[in-house]
């Protein structure tokens, strides 16, 4: 394969996730290096977090390992434990089936990105820890549910959610 022209990456906006949770990323996109060098086993790629914005809800997944490195800026990285900031060059790595809820958050006042690798796995779940919602991944499809497996309907928090 040839060197990558990191410009031609396709960059992502917005999320997968359902209503109110999507509006919850503004500020963050995810360029994507694996998608433009044709990878199927892992994905790689750079996601870029304006101040202020999130990467995810705090999450964990069942089949996929993760591995995350600060390219510039600083980030705070939110798990069960506490949060700790992290500055470039410095990594953190989630092993698959290990329910360590994780995130990223940009609370300075500068744009902040880090490279994201993780597996490229055909079945998953990917449990959210502060909200009752998995994602059950199969393929290039979503299906979300509550922690208990039930259908989701929207949170259940909210008026008219989860009827």
């Amino acid at each position: 394969m040839p060197k990558l022209d990191r410009a031609q990456a396709p960059v992502k906006t917005g999320s997968v996730y359902p209503y109110p949770y999507a509006g919850q990323m503004a500020g963050r996109s995810s360029q994507r290096l694996g998608d433009l060098a044709g990878l199927t086993q892992f994905g790689v790629n750079i996601v870029t977090l304006q101040p202020g914005a999130v990467a995810s809800l705090r999450h964990w997944h069942l089949r996929e390992d993760e591995f995350a490195m600060v390219l510039e800026g600083v980030l705070t990285l939110v798990e069960d434990a506490g949060e700790t900031e992290m500055r470039a060059g410095e990594c953190a790595a989630w092993k698959a089936g290990v329910p360590v809820g994780h995130r990223f958050i940009n609370r300075t006042d500068s744009m902040a990105r880090f490279l994201v690798v993780g597996g490229k796995v055909e079945e998953d779940i990917c449990t959210y820890v502060d909200v009752d919602m998995k994602v059950h991944i199969s393929g290039a499809v979503n299906r979300f549910t509550y922690h208990d497996g039930s259908a989701w309907a929207g949170p259940r928090d909210l008026p008219g959610g989860g009827d």
